[in-house]
């Protein structure tokens, strides 16, 4: 079963059950997912958990925004769509897993120093693409680098 399927489902249970905070998350990524279809770019897997990540990193935002400017009850929501949309994607690796996953990366590019940065980078994120956060990848090569 696709994404499109599961989610299809996932808002049919959503409205028998009455939950509207899950239902507003199903329905963003439904239209998002008609919005990849639509657009004439590439519609595949990998696509669609880029969109979904980049989903779940506009709501962390927001709600961070939401807090700064003390509206708990908006960034509460937004966090609340972040979790459900989270749940569709792939599990992200750990500190642990990323750290070793990395080390690999790095003795496979021949990187040194922190002059390799951009080379490591480039093959981290072709090869962790869904798997983990671009600035938890980037965080963890600095320090690998130093």
């Amino acid at each position: 079963m696709n994404l499109e399927e599961k989610i299809n489902i996932d808002i049919k249970t959503a409205m028998l059950a009455k939950e509207a905070a899950k239902l507003e998350a199903l329905r963003a990524i439904k239209a998002e997912i008609l919005k990849l279809k639509t657009s004439g770019e590439e519609f595949n897997e990998d696509s669609q958990i880029k969109a979904l990540q980049r989903m779940v990193k506009q709501r962390k935002e927001s709600a961070e925004i939401f807090f700064s400017q003390d509206r708990g009850d908006l960034a509460h929501s937004e966090i609340a769509q972040a979790n459900i949309i989270e749940m569709y994607l792939p599990k992200q690796l750990s500190h642990e897993e990323l750290t070793q996953e990395l080390k690999e990366v790095i003795a496979e590019t021949g990187a040194s120093s922190q002059a390799d940065f951009g080379k490591v980078m480039g093959a981290a994120t072709k090869r962790l693409s869904g798997k983990a956060d671009g600035k938890m990848i980037s965080q963890i090569a600095k320090e690998l680098l130093n």
